[in-house]
């Protein structure tokens, strides 16, 4: 059990090490952020900050030995490097779960070895692996970079084999996924402890625009519900597997056959912003609970339902109106620019 006082290293400083941050602070911790960027919005937060690149093994040493554990804010952090914390600090969650969130091929790869059901998929590394990939999945689908894509990024929509063929390959291992019919899609959150006690929060129901989500909606409607038990079985069997502590979510496509397994995020996640306010114990504040040993908060509804929004972009400025609604509340991440399709700060909304 690492007691209140010590210090929690976060690798990455945006929003997410922000807010991980925030509740560390409420349970009398400091934090010291390590991030590439020399302007960091975690760092703005933090007692201490360490400005280095990732795969510099020394920098990453010196970082850890001035804290008692090290978790991080986002997945594409390598995997490798994080061994040279190892003498210093223990990490949470386990540089594993990087290693297999990372690769989308690792990651399909890894649930369907648990009984998982992703949308079907085929490694791709030439035009002719793509011919091959639409004709025995067919098309539409979706071409993905195997690495680093996040918000809609890194992805193509395939319409046909014509299409394909006249592409432009980017020269990166890519996959490519049939598409699923689906009528919602929704995540499953939980926490996990350093003893392996799992706690799960409500799943909500999420909306996108453009990739990015948009609205995250608690409770779901009752068909998204219905499959919740069975996603959370697999996600529970992903956290045993990997043995891991802290936040973990998964996300899934909601379908007329049962849940089908979209993506993991071995971390907090913008789909449970909504427990700050709209649970007795946020996925921040269980997140530092599990890292740090102590014992996991309750995550039921604090409220009858919640409503999440994301401001993407100049939706950002109206603050003025948003805060006139006293119901509202308003998290701003103090990033300094809006740019089309940014994540800017968040509002929710209770029903009580």
């Amino acid at each position: 059990m690492i007691p209140p006082g010590e210090t929690i290293g976060i690798l990455g400083g945006g929003q997410l090490g922000r807010m991980i941050a925030l509740a560390a602070a409420q349970l009398g911790y400091r934090c010291h952020v390590f991030a590439p960027e020399q302007d960091s919005i975690a760092a703005d937060v933090c007692a201490g900050f360490t400005q280095g690149t990732y795969d510099d093994t020394a920098a990453l040493a010196a970082f850890a030995s001035q804290c008692a554990v090290v978790t991080y804010e986002f997945e594409n952090v390598a995997a490798a490097p994080l061994a040279a914390m190892a003498p210093y600090a223990p990490l949470h969650p386990p540089a594993r779960a990087l290693e297999v969130a990372q690769d989308r091929v690792n990651e399909k790869s890894f649930v369907e070895h648990l009984g998982g059901r992703p949308a079907p998929w085929a490694m791709v590394d030439s035009p002719a692996d793509l011919a091959a990939a639409i004709a025995r999945i067919g098309a539409p689908g979706i071409l993905k970079t195997r690495r680093d894509g996040y918000d809609g990024k890194g992805q193509w929509r395939i319409a046909s084999a014509e299409q394909a063929a006249t592409l432009d390959l980017p020269q990166v291992p890519l996959i490519y996924e049939g598409f699923v019919t689906f009528f919602g899609e929704f995540s499953v959150i939980l926490v996990r402890g350093t003893d392996g006690a799992i706690a799960f929060w409500d799943s909500a129901h999420n909306k996108h625009d453009s990739g990015i989500l948009a609205r995250s909606t608690v409770p779901a409607p009752a068909e998204i519900v219905a499959q919740v038990p069975e996603a959370r079985a697999l996600a529970g069997k992903v956290a045993d597997a990997l043995d891991y502590v802290g936040v973990l979510t998964l996300e899934f496509f909601a379908t007329d056959a049962g849940p089908v397994f979209n993506e993991m995020a071995p971390r907090v996640h913008n789909s449970g912003h909504w427990t700050i306010e709209g649970a007795l114990t946020s996925q921040f504040e269980n997140h530092i609970r599990a890292i740090c040993g102590l014992p996991l908060g309750a995550t039921d509804l604090a409220a009858k339902g919640v409503v999440m929004d994301n401001l993407i972009g100049d939706a950002a400025h109206d603050w003025p109106g948003i805060l006139s609604d006293p119901a509202n509340h308003l998290h701003l991440y103090g990033k300094a620019a809006a740019r089309p399709g940014r994540k800017m700060g968040h509002v929710t909304r209770l029903a009580l």
